[in-house]
């Protein structure tokens, strides 16, 4: 069956297409009246709007794209929901795609995505990003970027963040100001922006509360910083540092990984050693011990960083200049028994 087009309608009420059009859209020289009638037949042959048409005439798709690290993530999973939330109030779909932390990835997304013609994109960049040409030629070329999460400071574009090594340095000195002297730290990639500020908090929470950084007690988790990082590098940590008090772990997911381990050894959380993981996933409220976490609004940064998009999008389809934005959402600290 032949979709119902314009003419379709026009024939049926013996007006011009012009004038079904614009009733359509709702241009006030229609009449009321006419109106009505073109909307009452539209609903009942079923009509469904042209979007290519749409799209060829606005020179927009009302579409972006995100690319992302992993799916599985909580906090991805909740800035997804931000976005869509978002995206959906203006009248965009989205179209999201994911890295697995793996440059080669994120270029080749990055390329289908201006192929698909998409009007802007958001971004989390993955954990071997170290060089931002395949951006940066995007940026050159007008598309309005959006990097939120982890980004890279040498991209000129706007940027929706967290304060990561503020946050790390209140989970560490939090574990301080309780008692806990030799505290080891979980860290993510070398390469992330945001690991290395976590690394950078967690070091100045220890020189400003007068203890000695120790390099032995920092442990790389680089396999995605997932689950079986936190569980090996607990038990490499077990045989090289009995005298350890604390962990604080770059995400929840590495700090559940060291749980478990702990869990099996029977060793006693906190009493033995406290463990401070960072995101506040929902699994971080029910493992055991409860896990203490940095607050992470997962939710609100998607629905941030997509709103300057649209904006963005707007302005640059209007030729109409802008300054690009860098926002920075509180975190808080959420106590539970691990610590």
């Amino acid at each position: 069956m032949e979709p119902i087009t314009l003419k379709d309608i026009a024939n049926a009420l013996n007006i011009s297409v012009t004038t079904v059009s614009k009733a359509l859209r709702g241009y006030i020289d229609v009449g009321a009246s006419t109106k009505k009638a073109v909307l009452k037949m539209a609903k009942e042959m079923n009509y469904t709007p042209n979007t290519v048409a749409v799209n060829l005439r606005t020179q927009q798709t009302k579409t972006i794209g995100v690319i992302i690290p992993s799916i599985v993530h909580q906090f991805f999973s909740n800035v997804m929901d931000g976005i869509i939330n978002e995206a959906e109030k203006h009248g965009y779909l989205v179209i999201t795609l994911q890295s697995n932390e793996k440059l080669e990835f994120e270029k080749k997304q990055l390329h289908l995505l201006q192929q698909k013609r998409v009007d802007g994109i958001l971004m989390s960049l993955s954990n071997e990003t170290y060089q931002f040409d395949h951006i940066n030629e995007l940026l050159q070329n007008k598309m309005p970027i959006v990097l939120f999460d982890k980004i890279g400071k040498l991209v000129k574009c706007s940027k929706v963040i967290i304060d990561d090594q503020s946050a790390a340095y209140n989970a560490v000195s939090y574990l301080i100001e309780k008692g806990y002297k030799r505290i080891a730290h979980f860290r993510g990639s070398l390469q992330p922006q945001n690991s290395i500020d976590r690394f950078l908090g967690y070091k100045k929470a220890l020189i400003d509360h007068g203890i000695k950084f120790d390099s032995s007690l920092v442990y790389l988790c680089d396999n995605n910083d997932d689950f079986n990082d936190g569980y090996t590098n607990a038990k490499k940590l077990v045989n090289e540092h009995q005298d350890v008090d604390a962990i604080f772990a770059i995400t929840d997911v590495v700090a559940v990984g060291i749980l478990k381990y702990f869990n099996e050894n029977n060793i006693k959380i906190p009493e033995d050693i406290a463990v401070f993981g960072f995101s506040d996933w929902f699994m971080s409220s029910v493992v055991t011990p409860t896990l203490s976490s940095v607050v992470q609004p997962g939710f609100e940064m998607g629905r941030k960083a997509t709103e300057i998009l649209i904006e963005e999008i707007k302005l640059e389809h209007k030729k109409i200049p802008y300054s690009f934005q860098k926002i920075v959402l509180p975190t808080s600290l959420v106590i539970r028994k691990s610590t």
